[in-house]
């Protein structure tokens, strides 16, 4: 079992930027593919983006051109920057590692003037 660890989560206004790390225990991180979804109050955990072993990223249509995902496998840690954060986009974010589906603690998110 991995243990993933979450940060960087907070308050921002609309509009506004945040970065979330996602650091993996251990050394198997490198070899597969890790995402980040998100659960709204009262809504089913979802989607929001994933990246392969070898760099291939995919993302949820609602974030697509705002949302960047990225991985240092060095530092066996995930990042997902988030730009021009819209009030819907406030959630708690899960790092999540495919291989031994494994999930974070979560970070919560709150975009609000």
């Amino acid at each position: 079992q991995v243990q993933l660890v979450e940060s960087g989560g907070g308050l921002v206004q609309p509009g506004g930027s945040l970065r979330l790390s996602c650091t993996a225990s251990g050394s198997i991180f490198s070899g597969y593919a890790m995402g980040w979804y998100r659960q709204a109050p009262g809504k089913q955990r979802e989607f929001v983006a994933d990246i392969t072993s070898g760099g291939y990223t995919s993302y949820v249509d609602s974030v697509e051109g705002r949302f960047t995902i990225s991985r240092d496998n060095a530092k066996n840690t995930v990042y997902l920057q988030m730009n021009s954060l819209k009030p819907e986009d406030t959630a708690v974010y899960y790092c999540h590692h495919y291989g031994f589906g494994s999930w974070g603690q979560g970070t919560q998110v709150t975009v609000s003037s």
